[in-house]
């Protein structure tokens, strides 16, 4: 990391060809925004504060998305060039020295990797800037670069204004550069805006830089793919599964075992523990974080979740913001809405939904329940069938079930209520009220038998 190095993001487009009303930065491939992506690998170069984001459309979201990060921002109120957009970082960057370098918030795909080569090539070289180029099979619609002898950048030709034989170039600007900072805040208010756009282009500080003989220079970078501008939706598929494929890849040679990983889809900051298996189709997402020797099944989606060791995740689970401690066994299909806590070697069986429930260590659901709003203690069994009605139509209550305690199939909790320890409750009451330690409670009608009645009923009837 450099103590002097600044980096500003252009990220202030909206992205027309996006087809979108939202800014195209705030769309998302691999389970980050495309910017917070830029931002990420510029956070491993430099220190927040030297990390200048230049905002316009939306601005306000995608401060909001790019806060906890602490880097720095600038507004640009009026779309005017990549140049005037730097231009208005002038007052916000922290200060005018050292190295610059300019990145897009379009352009998630770029590394670390490419960005330390970048620096590294333009220390060693002594250049006043220093700009990625690349080359592609058909570079229609790019500005093409003009380079001589030892890499020196002569010029970068827009389509419109290139020869004949400039076309014929295959060399194109990436738009990603490193100045030295004070030659650039030095020469770019000297930038004339374009006569047809009335815009002020960064590429054109190539030409005034030459025209004062400060060395320009262009490196070379031979994957094209990863400096790639996102424009359309089809193009955030092809990065988004790019990422995809990264990280199953990067799991899998960390010791996972990930069945067809062509179908899982792991978002970026997912992590994952050895020796653990991951099903076709699953899905993990946002913030989650998966132990070892863990097993999760085919079709579950686990977003922004904490899972132990040990724990077993059967098919077509769904959980959300929802912690499962060691030895913890879940589904199938199972729902865990958010904020739960399943203790250690507790079991929630199939068709059992959870919401802002605490299950002690070794309790069991196993079948057919919704626990909302409840804490149910160790080695307790919640029966088939129940029910805590934790909503009255105006507010949500409670649930207490005490350590040890037996709830019978079929029975309906109305909160608030309590459940002493040990208790045990008859399967198919209506509980309303609190019931002590080691007590039986029953509240449903008494079973009443007619003997021959039904046989009378049918001799009326013939």
């Amino acid at each position: 990391m450099s103590d002097n190095l600044t980096v500003v993001i252009l990220a202030a487009g909206l992205g027309t060809r996006m087809k979108s009303r939202k800014a195209k930065v705030l769309h998302e491939a691999g389970g980050m925004t495309l910017v917070e992506h830029v931002v990420r690998s510029a956070l491993a170069v430099t220190s927040p504060e030297r990390v200048t984001v230049v905002v316009g459309h939306q601005a306000d979201r995608v401060q909001a998305t790019l806060a906890p990060t602490g880097v720095r921002f600038a507004l640009q109120t009026e779309q005017k060039g990549t140049a005037h957009a730097l231009e208005m970082c002038r007052s916000t960057v922290p200060d005018h020295e050292g190295r610059l370098i300019v990145l897009y918030g379009d352009c998630p795909l770029l590394s670390v990797d490419t960005i330390r080569l970048l620096l590294a090539d333009h220390a060693g070289s002594g250049a006043t800037a220093t700009v990625i180029t690349t080359e592609l099979e058909n570079p229609t619609g790019y500005g093409r670069a003009v380079v001589g002898e030892g890499r020196v950048l002569k010029a970068i030709v827009e389509e419109k204004a290139a020869s004949p034989e400039q076309k014929k170039i295959r060399e194109i600007n990436s738009g990603i550069y490193c100045f030295e900072a004070p030659l650039l805040w030095e020469h770019l208010s000297r930038i004339e805006p374009n006569p047809a756009s009335n815009e002020y282009y960064l590429t054109d500080i190539v030409d005034l830089f030459n025209r004062e003989g400060l060395s320009v220079r262009a490196l070379l970078h031979a994957n094209a793919d990863e400096l790639m501008g996102i424009n359309t939706r089809a193009e955030l598929a092809v990065v988004d599964n790019i990422f995809r494929e990264r990280k199953t890849r990067e799991l899998m040679l960390a010791g996972v075992t990930i069945r067809r990983p062509e179908t899982v889809t792991v978002d970026m900051q997912v992590r994952v523990g050895m020796e653990t298996t991951i099903g076709a189709f699953a899905q993990l997402l946002g913030d989650t974080t998966v132990g070892e020797d863990c097993a999760i099944g085919p079709g579950c989606i686990l977003t922004n979740c904490v899972v132990a060791d040990r724990v077993e995740i059967s098919a077509y689970t769904v959980a959300q913001d929802s912690r499962i401690e060691s030895g913890a066994t879940i589904g199938p299909f199972a729902r865990l809405r958010p904020g739960n806590e399943v203790g250690e070697d507790a079991h929630i069986g199939n068709f059992v939904e959870l919401k802002k429930t605490k299950m002690g260590t070794g309790a069991k659901a196993g079948h057919l329940a919704y626990l909302g709003d409840s804490e149910i203690g160790a080695g307790s069994n919640i029966g088939a069938g129940t029910i805590f009605c934790n909503y009255d139509g105006a507010k949500k209550h409670k649930t207490q079930i005490g350590d040890g305690s037996f709830v019978g199939s079929n029975s309906t909790l109305v909160a608030p209520v309590e459940v002493g320890k040990g208790a045990y409750i008859g399967a198919g009451s209506v509980i309303t009220e609190k019931v002590p330690e080691d007590a039986l409670a029953i509240g449903r009608g008494r079973q009443a038998v007619k003997e021959g009645w039904a046989k009378r009923r049918r001799e009326r009837k013939g």
